[in-house]
């Protein structure tokens, strides 16, 4: 029976699924990144076997979740762009990391096996740029030697929706290339100078399966589990590296939480011999005043249970679990923060 519902979960992350839900109980539901969601699928079907209770969960991108939370629509909000201190400040939201993972650049070229090929962020934002159309240009054929390249137009593939993956894509390359950021910059939606748009993760990853000569930008998960080809990436050290969990996990090792409000860190183009260039916290956002506390508590059973019971599934996913020390942060944060309307702490 587990098998089948692992199955089951694997499969909808496959084809693109935006939304799961299983049977209990309780309910609680959030919405928002589609970077995160396959871990949270993962997650919400081992806490329903554990515990009876049920979480929906609907990727919708990061932008919707930040609209979502802040309309009370959902019990809790999810995004990979934080959200600033002023905007917590005027939302009174608690903002807090979840997890972390990469973003990796996916391409559908006949005979490139996962890995093989070599991109820099330069190259990267020329074709996102426009200015290099072709996979044999000479800017990517001197970074792969040896290889056979097609003298192919590049199909550039982009998020359609306001996306937190697409706030890590365009803050890296802002900070690769100053043409990037003068002429585009970063944010949740860029206007895009070419390139067509796939909604989500899911989105991106089909449109990148389906069309030959296509690149794209998608969460490390999704690159595996849609069997596409993700690329080698020049880190700032100067080294080729992997997409893997020991990357992502150099990236993160030297983040300064308390740094940033809500530790809304940015882990993009870290220094390090290991680290891969685009790696992202991914953070939940709650009313620090709750309306339904019942809700809000069972929001926080849920990823304290993640955490302690969650971290083998977070990194079988190639996904970074949380270090102990901020967890216990966040779990801190929670008991000082986040209130009922009289003033009573929701977690003791």
């Amino acid at each position: 029976m587990l098998k089948l519902a692992l199955s089951r979960v694997s499969l909808a992350v496959a084809l693109g699924a935006a939304t799961f839900t299983v049977q209990a109980a309780a309910s609680v539901t959030g919405a928002g990144a589609s970077f995160p969601y396959p871990i949270y699928a993962k997650w919400a079907a081992d806490y329903h076997k554990e515990t009876g209770h049920q979480i929906n969960y609907q990727s919708i991108g990061s932008g919707g979740g930040q609209q979502q939370i802040i309309a009370k629509t959902v019990d809790f909000g999810a995004s990979d762009d934080p959200l600033s201190g002023e905007k917590l400040a005027e939302t009174n939201l608690l903002q807090f990391p979840a997890l972390i993972g990469g973003t990796v650049p996916v391409v559908n070229i006949e005979g490139i096996e996962p890995g093989k090929l070599k991109l820099t962020g330069t190259v990267l934002a020329d074709i996102y740029l426009g200015k290099i159309t072709k996979w044999n240009d000479k800017a990517i054929a001197d970074l792969n030697e040896g290889t056979q390249l097609p003298s192919s137009d590049i199909i550039v593939v982009h998020r359609s929706d306001g996306s937190g993956t697409t706030f890590g894509w365009t803050n890296y390359l802002s900070q690769v290339s100053d043409e990037w950021k003068e002429k585009v910059g970063e944010g949740k939606a860029v206007s895009w100078p070419v390139g067509q748009g796939g909604k989500g993760n899911e989105g991106v990853a089909g449109y990148v399966r389906q069309l030959a000569n296509s690149i794209g930008y998608v969460e490390y998960a999704y690159a595996k589990q849609n069997n596409l080809s993700w690329t080698q990436l020049q880190n700032r050290d100067g080294n080729f590296v992997q997409p893997e969990q020991s990357s992502f996990a150099a990236a993160a090792a030297n983040a300064d939480w308390a740094s940033a409000p809500g530790m809304g860190v940015v882990l993009n183009h870290e220094p390090g011999a290991e680290s891969w260039p685009i790696t992202q916290a991914t953070f939940i956002l709650l009313h620090k005043v709750a309306d339904k506390p019942g809700q809000t508590k069972a929001t926080m059973d849920f990823f304290n249970w993640a955490w302690e019971n969650g971290a083998d599934t977070a990194s079988s996913l190639d996904y970074v679990p949380l270090p102990k020390e901020v967890s216990d942060a966040v779990r801190k944060a929670w008991a000082d923060e986040v209130k009922t309307a009289d003033g009573s702490a929701i977690w003791k």
